[in-house]
């Protein structure tokens, strides 16, 4: 099921990209694996996802020694406490939800002493709704210029989070701000910026994030089926 869910995807992924003149290979598929168990990410593997997502520090953990023996790159898609950056700052591929300095200031300073540089991306709040973490467009550049001193952590694009409507076109002007901020950030370089990802789309609108730009679209749903509730 899992297989015949990423081929469906990925023919959908073709299609969207064709529509907006675009190469496929520019948009990456993550698998959002938060809650499923090992057993479906290793599925999704071996299906040819290479990357996966997941929002829980002691969920990615536990399913990173499962699987240990699979070449993944792990994305850390969710909300992230300075005091739980130690445990992933040594081997964490993408953390995609940056939005404070003092989480930026952690994720440099653990990099310092891992001996490497974490790639990042700046969650921006796009919709304007209370509920949802990131910051607002007009404050990014000014957070941004703020990060340069920052020598090992790499702002390698924007995260948003499109609102929950049934008609995905609900979404177009959001990933358009997106689109639209990241290029005009992109006029005044630093050297630890490279804004070349967009990282917007999800199960209900992935199409539309692709037509406006996006090269990670964050899939769930449409792999792993829908997640239970609690009782």
């Amino acid at each position: 099921m899992i297989s015949a869910n990423i081929e469906r995807l990925r023919e959908r992924i073709v299609s969207a990209c064709r529509r907006s003149g675009r190469r496929p290979d520019d948009v990456a598929l993550i698998a959002v694996a938060k809650t499923f168990p090992a057993e479906l990410v290793e599925e999704a593997v071996r299906a040819g996802v290479a990357d996966i997502g997941e929002n829980y520090v002691q969920e990615v953990l536990g399913k990173r020694a499962a699987l240990s023996a699979l070449d993944i790159r792990w994305h850390f898609i969710g909300h992230l406490q300075s005091n739980k950056v130690r445990q992933i700052a040594e081997w964490v591929h993408l953390l995609h939800a940056l939005d404070s300095a003092s989480l930026a200031r952690e994720l440099n300073e653990r990099a310092t002493r891992a001996g490497r540089i974490i790639e990042v991306l700046v969650e921006v709040n796009t919709t304007g709704e209370q509920t949802k973490f990131g910051l607002p467009p007009e404050s990014v550049p000014g957070f941004i210029r703020s990060l340069e001193p920052l020598s090992h952590i790499r702002i390698g694009g924007l995260m948003t989070i499109g609102p929950f409507l049934p008609d995905p076109e609900g979404s177009r002007p959001m990933f358009r701000t997106l689109r639209s901020l990241r290029d005009e950030i992109t006029k005044a370089p630093q050297p630890n910026m490279d804004l070349h990802h967009l990282s917007m789309g999800m199960t209900g609108d992935f199409e539309v994030a692709i037509e406006e730009g996006a090269t990670l679209v964050r899939i769930g749903t449409a792999i792993f089926g829908s997640r239970k509730k609690p009782a």
